[in-house]
Protein backbone atom coordinates (compact mmCIF):
# COMPACT_ATOMS: atom_id res chain seq x y z
CA UNK A 1 0.00 0.00 0.00
CA UNK A 2 1.50 3.39 -0.72
CA UNK A 3 1.72 5.98 1.42
CA UNK A 4 -0.23 9.21 1.61
CA UNK A 5 1.00 11.77 -0.57
CA UNK A 6 0.84 15.50 0.54
CA UNK A 7 1.39 18.58 -1.04
CA UNK A 8 1.67 21.31 1.73
CA UNK A 9 1.65 25.17 0.56
CA UNK A 10 4.43 26.60 2.47
CA UNK A 11 5.56 30.49 2.28
CA UNK A 12 6.95 30.17 6.24
CA UNK A 13 3.98 32.78 7.61
CA UNK A 14 2.49 30.95 10.99
CA UNK A 15 -0.69 30.15 8.89
CA UNK A 16 1.68 27.89 6.80
CA UNK A 17 3.34 26.68 9.85
CA UNK A 18 -0.21 25.70 11.19
CA UNK A 19 -1.18 23.84 7.83
CA UNK A 20 1.93 21.78 8.51
CA UNK A 21 1.26 20.96 11.63
CA UNK A 22 -2.45 19.88 11.08
CA UNK A 23 -1.66 17.93 8.21
CA UNK A 24 1.26 15.73 10.68
CA UNK A 25 -1.56 15.63 13.25
CA UNK A 26 -4.26 14.19 11.04
CA UNK A 27 -1.89 12.22 8.63
CA UNK A 28 0.95 10.94 10.59
CA UNK A 29 3.96 9.39 8.34
CA UNK A 30 2.27 10.80 5.02
CA UNK A 31 4.79 11.77 1.96
CA UNK A 32 4.53 15.86 1.73
CA UNK A 33 5.91 18.04 -0.38
CA UNK A 34 6.50 21.77 0.95
CA UNK A 35 6.05 24.13 -1.78
CA UNK A 36 6.52 27.27 -1.58
CA UNK A 37 5.62 29.07 -4.99
CA UNK A 38 7.55 32.17 -5.90
CA UNK A 39 7.13 35.33 -8.20
CA UNK A 40 9.74 35.51 -10.21
CA UNK A 41 10.73 39.03 -11.85
CA UNK A 42 10.96 37.96 -15.47
CA UNK A 43 8.14 39.99 -16.34
CA UNK A 44 9.76 42.97 -15.32
CA UNK A 45 12.66 42.24 -16.67
CA UNK A 46 11.41 41.54 -20.12
CA UNK A 47 10.48 45.54 -20.16
CA UNK A 48 14.01 46.50 -18.40
CA UNK A 49 16.00 45.11 -21.45
CA UNK A 50 18.69 47.43 -22.33
CA UNK A 51 18.43 49.27 -19.06
CA UNK A 52 21.38 49.68 -16.70
CA UNK A 53 19.33 48.84 -13.17
CA UNK A 54 18.45 44.88 -15.70
CA UNK A 55 21.66 43.53 -13.86
CA UNK A 56 20.12 44.43 -10.22
CA UNK A 57 16.96 43.33 -10.93
CA UNK A 58 18.51 39.72 -11.75
CA UNK A 59 20.74 40.12 -8.63
CA UNK A 60 18.03 40.48 -6.25
CA UNK A 61 15.81 37.92 -8.47
CA UNK A 62 19.10 35.39 -7.97
CA UNK A 63 18.42 36.89 -4.34
CA UNK A 64 14.51 35.95 -3.49
CA UNK A 65 15.28 32.63 -5.21
CA UNK A 66 17.82 31.78 -2.73
CA UNK A 67 15.77 32.88 0.04
CA UNK A 68 12.53 30.81 -1.54
CA UNK A 69 14.77 27.68 -1.22
CA UNK A 70 15.90 28.11 1.89
CA UNK A 71 12.13 28.87 3.15
CA UNK A 72 11.37 25.95 1.40
CA UNK A 73 13.61 23.99 3.47
CA UNK A 74 12.73 25.44 6.93
CA UNK A 75 9.11 24.16 6.02
CA UNK A 76 10.43 20.47 5.24
CA UNK A 77 12.58 20.18 8.57
CA UNK A 78 9.36 21.54 10.16
CA UNK A 79 7.18 19.12 8.81
CA UNK A 80 9.74 16.09 9.15
CA UNK A 81 10.03 17.04 13.11
CA UNK A 82 6.72 16.52 12.85
CA UNK A 83 6.60 13.08 11.69
CA UNK A 84 6.07 13.80 7.88
CA UNK A 85 8.35 12.45 4.95
CA UNK A 86 9.33 15.58 3.70
CA UNK A 87 11.09 17.53 0.69
CA UNK A 88 10.95 21.12 0.09
CA UNK A 89 10.47 22.58 -3.98
CA UNK A 90 10.23 25.52 -5.19
CA UNK A 91 8.20 27.25 -8.00
CA UNK A 92 9.59 29.93 -9.94
CA UNK A 93 7.37 31.56 -12.68
CA UNK A 94 4.97 34.14 -13.38
CA UNK A 95 1.67 32.35 -12.48
CA UNK A 96 0.22 33.20 -9.23
CA UNK A 97 0.67 30.78 -6.26
CA UNK A 98 -2.77 28.94 -6.56
CA UNK A 99 -1.98 28.30 -10.57
CA UNK A 100 1.49 26.74 -9.52
CA UNK A 101 -0.23 25.17 -6.48
CA UNK A 102 -2.83 23.13 -8.46
CA UNK A 103 -0.17 22.49 -11.69
CA UNK A 104 1.93 20.61 -9.14
CA UNK A 105 0.11 18.86 -7.35
CA UNK A 106 -1.47 17.49 -10.44
CA UNK A 107 2.21 16.86 -11.78
CA UNK A 108 3.37 15.11 -8.77
CA UNK A 109 0.31 12.90 -8.89
CA UNK A 110 -0.91 14.11 -5.12
CA UNK A 111 -3.56 12.50 -2.85
CA UNK A 112 -3.96 15.96 -0.72
CA UNK A 113 -3.21 19.37 -1.10
CA UNK A 114 -2.83 21.44 1.95
CA UNK A 115 -2.68 25.21 2.78
CA UNK A 116 -3.23 27.45 5.67
CA UNK A 117 -5.61 30.65 5.26
CA UNK A 118 -4.94 33.81 6.38
CA UNK A 119 -8.67 34.15 7.09
CA UNK A 120 -9.15 37.88 5.00
CA UNK A 121 -12.54 38.67 4.38
CA UNK A 122 -14.53 41.33 2.48
CA UNK A 123 -12.90 44.23 1.04
CA UNK A 124 -9.72 42.65 1.76
CA UNK A 125 -10.11 39.46 0.38
CA UNK A 126 -11.14 41.11 -2.88
CA UNK A 127 -8.04 43.30 -2.98
CA UNK A 128 -5.35 41.22 -2.27
CA UNK A 129 -7.43 37.84 -3.24
CA UNK A 130 -7.45 34.11 -1.47
CA UNK A 131 -4.71 31.88 -2.86
CA UNK A 132 -6.63 29.31 -0.97
CA UNK A 133 -10.17 30.29 -2.63
CA UNK A 134 -8.51 30.63 -6.08
CA UNK A 135 -6.74 26.83 -5.24
CA UNK A 136 -10.89 25.35 -3.67
CA UNK A 137 -12.22 26.56 -7.16
CA UNK A 138 -10.06 25.48 -9.29
CA UNK A 139 -7.96 22.53 -7.69
CA UNK A 140 -8.26 18.70 -9.44
CA UNK A 141 -7.61 16.82 -6.22
CA UNK A 142 -8.82 17.12 -2.49
CA UNK A 143 -8.09 20.21 -1.10
CA UNK A 144 -7.40 21.03 2.81
CA UNK A 145 -7.83 24.34 4.16
CA UNK A 146 -6.29 24.97 7.63
CA UNK A 147 -8.25 27.91 9.20
CA UNK A 148 -5.56 30.85 10.56
CA UNK A 149 -5.44 30.95 14.66
CA UNK A 150 -7.16 34.71 14.18
CA UNK A 151 -9.97 33.21 11.81
CA UNK A 152 -10.74 29.80 14.49
CA UNK A 153 -10.69 31.93 17.44
CA UNK A 154 -12.75 34.46 16.38
CA UNK A 155 -15.22 31.67 15.43
CA UNK A 156 -14.98 30.34 18.76
CA UNK A 157 -15.80 33.25 20.14
CA UNK A 158 -18.68 34.24 18.61
CA UNK A 159 -19.98 30.63 19.20
CA UNK A 160 -19.65 30.54 22.34
CA UNK A 161 -21.26 34.42 23.19
CA UNK A 162 -24.25 33.08 21.14
CA UNK A 163 -24.39 29.87 23.57
CA UNK A 164 -24.23 32.21 26.48
CA UNK A 165 -21.05 29.92 27.55
CA UNK A 166 -18.75 31.96 29.63
CA UNK A 167 -15.06 32.68 28.54
CA UNK A 168 -16.46 33.39 25.27
CA UNK A 169 -13.99 36.41 25.45
CA UNK A 170 -11.17 34.93 26.68
CA UNK A 171 -8.12 35.11 23.77
CA UNK A 172 -5.64 33.17 25.72
CA UNK A 173 -7.08 30.50 23.82
CA UNK A 174 -5.22 30.87 20.41
CA UNK A 175 -3.58 27.69 19.67
CA UNK A 176 0.24 28.23 18.48
CA UNK A 177 2.14 25.86 15.30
Amino acid sequence: MSRLKLLIAYDGSPNAKAAVAAAAALFPGADATLLYARQSMEGLAAHLEGHPALEELRELDAATFDASELIAAQGADLARSLGLRADPRVSSTMATASEVIVGAADELEIDLIVLGSRGRRGLAATLLGSTSADVLHHATRPTLVIPSDAVALSRRRNRAQLEGEPGGDDSSSIPSA
